[in-house]
């Protein structure tokens, strides 16, 4: 869809530091990460919300997450992940997407307020893009 940011990640159009790329969903670090290594699952085909994702894919899209949450996990030698989705409401670009982030117990984050950070240096998010792509089980 025209103007859309994560349209045109999916598309090549814009630079993102992509974890995966297959045909149906690309993923990427969050540019305002929760934390280092927080990372956003979209479908290429443009969808504003879960309840436009079509049954098809459905399945697909919660196989992916579970890879990716794995990889997000030890890539980033996290505890654990919060996975969530927001549908209109919080959602700062109209187009579905999934956020994984890790988590570790006692990192401060409580309930739904999510104070964002960065990374300390592009290295280390390439550290972080590349150790979540290498760790990405198979499908």
């Amino acid at each position: 869809m025209t103007g859309c940011v994560f349209c045109e990640i999916a598309g090549g159009d814009r630079p993102a530091d992509v974890v995966l790329d297959e045909p149906e969903f690309v993923a990427f670090l969050d540019v305002r990460p929760v934390f280092p290594g927080h990372t956003l699952l979209v479908p290429r085909l443009h969808l504003e919300t879960l309840e436009d994702l079509p049954s098809s894919l459905a399945g697909p899209l919660a196989t992916t997450v579970r890879r990716l949450a794995t990889a997000v996990r030890v890539a980033t030698a996290a505890q654990g992940t919060f996975v969530a989705i927001n549908n209109t409401v919080s959602q700062s670009v109209p187009h579905l997407h999934v956020h994984v982030v890790p988590r570790t117990k006692g990192d401060g984050l409580r309930g739904f307020f999510w104070p964002r950070t960065g990374y300390a240096s592009d290295a280390q998010r390439e550290q972080i893009r590349s150790g979540i792509a290498s760790a990405l089980p198979d499908p």
